[in-house]
């Protein structure tokens, strides 16, 4: 048996050697990284939720100065999100009371808030809807062969996106995501679990895998969530599904567009040490956790609907990374952050996994299980 034992159909309908998909991850997963998995023989993504269009226009020229195979861009097409026509408007609605909360919040925990902060006013990522379509533009215009939707749902631009030659993948988070999405005609489904880092949903892996692969056959299915080695790509094809979906293995890379601050806190987190807050953007999302965090949770603080909420986070973020208060930092990782230990390259990663899962695959049962006769 030779590694084509892990050719999926999924490896057919992307043209990729290994049935291993990068997460895009935000700002995490810049050309470096989309590269060298795709390299590698995974597909990989640029994170474009933070990029305008010209930046995304940039990355996605890079990525192809870097390879020559199929690479995807990561963004957000959330719905029932608050609507702005401009960024003033959108800085405009967020209370004073949340704003003046995380700046309170933050001088308490020692991060060198000015006192005339009101977070979120003029500072922080202002998201808004428009900006996907933008992107979207860019997307057709470089000709990328993938989309992948990581929060919302992209069956709107799929007659479009075929008719520019490009992919769609959805994420869903339960079944009824799920269909409604196969119904919207996307090309690929990522069924992810509770466990994974960043968004997620309330449904575990392991029951929610089964149920979208028959609900929505024969489309493919991407396992996510709490998948970081071969046994976890081994467990998630016999689930049914066609290859998986890495977020958490992938930020502790050399390649991974985080400083070695947030990288280290992945490694040195266990099973435990993640939690589902709202805190980041308004959505669920799971970070590894801190007193900030806690403390916000504890006491109420506000949640705002996205993407308020990011705007008063991320300027409180970009406050903590420059006065080095990483401890308190937004770093989004899975329950499977246990399993990680060692800073590698994307390619070892992709190639760790790969060799385990032959494996696996090759030798079947562990000696310590025993079928009777």
């Amino acid at each position: 048996m030779n590694r084509n034992v892990l050719r999926t159909r999924l490896c057919d309908l992307l043209d990729i050697e290994y049935p291993i998909m990068q997460a895009g991850m935000a700002e995490c997963a810049g050309a470096e990284l989309a590269a060298a998995v795709s390299e590698a023989g995974g597909l990989g993504f640029i994170g474009a939720m933070r990029m305008s269009p010209d930046e995304l226009d940039a990355e996605i020229r890079k990525v192809k100065r870097l390879t020559s195979k199929p690479f995807g861009v990561d963004s957000l097409v959330p719905l029932g999100t608050v609507k702005t026509a401009t960024e003033e408007e959108l800085r405009a609605l967020v209370p004073d009371e949340a704003a003046d909360y995380a700046a309170d919040l933050g001088r308490r925990l020692g991060i060198p808030v000015p006192l005339d902060a009101r977070l979120g006013k003029k500072g922080g990522m202002a998201w808004m809807a428009a900006v996907t379509s933008k992107q979207v533009e860019v997307i057709y215009d470089n000709k990328v062969p993938v989309f992948a939707a990581g929060l919302g749902s992209p069956a709107f631009m799929v007659p479009e996106a075929h008719a520019h030659g490009t992919k769609v993948i959805g994420v869903v988070g339960n079944v009824r995501q799920a269909r409604r999405e196969a119904e919207g005609k996307v090309d690929i489904l990522v069924a992810q679990g509770h466990e994974a880092g960043g968004h997620t949903g309330y449904i575990a892996t392991l029951p929610l895998v089964p149920q979208v692969v028959d609900a929505v056959d024969p489309i493919p299915v991407v396992a996510a969530g709490g998948i970081a080695d071969g046994r976890g790509l081994v467990a998630a094809l016999a689930l049914g599904a066609s290859g998986v979906w890495c977020g958490t293995a992938f930020v502790a890379t050399h390649e991974a567009h985080f400083d070695q601050c947030y990288k280290d806190q992945v490694l040195a987190a266990t099973e435990k040490d993640t939690r589902v807050t709202r805190v980041l953007t308004g959505k669920t999302a799971r970070l590894v956790n801190n007193k900030l965090l806690e403390t916000w949770e504890q006491e109420g603080g506000p949640q705002l609907p996205f993407p308020l909420q990011l705007l008063v986070s991320t300027e409180l973020l970009g406050i903590m990374h420059d006065s080095g208060k990483t401890e308190y930092c937004f770093t989004p990782a899975g329950q499977i952050s246990g399993v990680i230990t060692e800073l590698r390259s994307a390619r070892q990663v992709v190639e760790d996994m790969v060799a385990q899962a032959v494996r696996i695959l090759e030798e079947g049962l562990p000696s310590r299980i025993k079928l009777a006769a």
